[in-house]
């Protein structure tokens, strides 16, 4: 079972108070921003700044995901050797968020830049959408971020509750992780202050498969948390699927009946990974 990745809040690497704080919030992993949230005239500092952050603050279980400027940029070739002279150094590192990924190519550069370390991919293009099955299908790849804002400016599209003019790219990077066993996570509610618009698309989005959500406020970490977890029902249910479906098996035979409902093996299989995802976020608390 992979890691629980529920909530992923975005920090800005250039502000410290941020960062100290982050380590006291209940999200799944933290994406430390060296690109978008960061000013071009701030980003040396970010990149120094957060380089000593990470070597020196704990973060417990949260994963730790570095999101560097584009190796297009003038600053991504900086941020990448920084990130690697830290890891080198005792900061944990768990992946490099590499930005605006539009083919696997894109990450070859960064892959040898940071050997050895994890790799994620912003998907937030139209070509990105396209490729998204090569993109997963990349060694060092272990995590997908759908870039939605970025998406819809460049397709053009409005904005809709239900994201229709987004399904497809949504669909076609879901397709490409599931396919390869790579994490991936939605993209960002901007309305913060919107508590039921944000629990409606994390619903979506866990209706979709999505692994979890990224954010852009702390506010917003319970929703997320609990939009992407079992619920005490689906809990229940799993337990019952198993327990009827073992005595079903220690009779002969090889279909139970739970609820009015048929559970065959494959039931199983998703009562399973229910059980198993709910101990791996309960294990994060410990």
């Amino acid at each position: 079972m992979p890691r629980p990745c529920r909530s992923v809040l975005y920090i800005p690497g250039s502000k410290e108070r941020a960062l100290e704080k982050a380590r006291e919030l209940p999200c799944d992993a933290i994406i430390f921003d060296l690109e978008d949230a960061v000013a071009p005239d701030e980003k040396p500092h970010a990149r120094d700044l957060l380089a000593r952050v990470l070597r020196d603050f704990d973060y417990g279980n949260r994963l730790r995901i570095v999101r560097i400027n584009g190796l297009d940029s003038e600053w991504g070739r900086a941020d990448a050797d920084a990130m690697d002279k830290a890891i080198a150094g005792g900061a944990r590192v768990d992946a490099v968020l590499v930005p605006k990924v539009n083919r696997a190519a894109d990450l070859d550069a960064v892959a040898a830049a940071v050997p050895g370390t994890d790799l994620w991919a912003m998907m937030e293009s139209a070509a990105g959408m396209l490729n998204a099955a090569e993109i997963a299908a990349h060694p060092q790849l272990k995590g997908m971020v759908m870039g939605t804002n970025d998406l819809a400016r460049e397709l053009n599209s409005r904005f809709r509750p239900d994201r229709l003019p987004l399904q497809t790219g949504l669909g076609l990077c879901l397709l490409a992780a599931k396919a390869h066993g790579k994490l991936i996570v939605d993209g960002v509610y901007n309305a913060f202050k919107d508590d039921e618009g944000l629990w409606a698309e994390c619903h979506q989005g866990r209706d979709m498969g999505f692994d979890g959500k990224t954010l852009v406020h702390p506010a917003q970490v319970q929703i997320a948390n609990a939009a992407f977890a079992p619920t005490e029902a689906e809990i229940d249910l799993a337990r019952r699927q198993i327990a009827a479906y073992d005595a079903v098996l220690a009779t002969g035979g090889g279909v139970a009946v739970v609820e009015g409902r048929i559970v065959e093996n494959l039931h199983i299989e998703t009562a399973k990974a229910t059980l198993a995802r709910a101990e791996a976020i309960a294990a994060l608390a410990n």
